[in-house]
């Protein structure tokens, strides 16, 4: 056990690393705005208080250190991501990684940003209340699909 988590721990920071980078490069190259982790981390903070969805995120109060929240999650969320890879496909797919199981997942997971946390935060499904919502899908898939190939490329280098 204490081997999944180690390896999911290190296989999904290191893909949302990537994931992080490449976020970086559409901003710098495109433009593409990078990701507000203090409303996603805003979001969050208000789970255990029991709400789930809001209006609009941004109309929310703010919450103390939900910046920080908002990153953490990001990269906890890709540690379970990892460790999601890990159950289905074994200790086995970790210690000799293919590409598939990691595509698999990093396209399928883009399904959490759609239907949960966008939803969430008051975007609508999959964006649909924003003015941009095919641009914000294509990216998100992009995204994932980045996401899945770093899942593959972490688990390499942890041979």
């Amino acid at each position: 056990m204490l081997e999944v988590i180690g390896r999911s721990l290190a296989i999904g920071i290191g893909a949302t690393a990537l994931l992080d980078l490449w976020a970086l490069v559409l901003n710098r190259a495109f433009g593409i705005p990078l990701a507000n982790w203090a409303m996603v981390g805003r979001w969050f903070a208000y789970l255990p208080r029991g709400r789930f969805m809001h209006d609009t995120i941004a109309d929310t109060p703010p919450v103390q250190g939900e910046l920080a929240i908002g990153w953490i999650m990001h990269y906890l969320i890709g540690a379970l991501f990892a460790a999601i890879v890990i159950m289905i496909w074994g200790l086995d797919w970790a210690r000799n990684p293919t590409l598939l199981p990691a595509l698999i997942v990093g396209i399928v997971t883009v399904g959490c940003g759609w239907f949960i946390l966008q939803p969430g935060m008051g975007f609508g499904l999959a964006a649909s209340k924003r003015p941009n919502a095919n641009q914000i899908r294509l990216i998100g898939l992009i995204n994932h699909v980045v996401f899945g190939l770093g899942l593959w490329l972490a688990a390499l280098l942890m041979r």
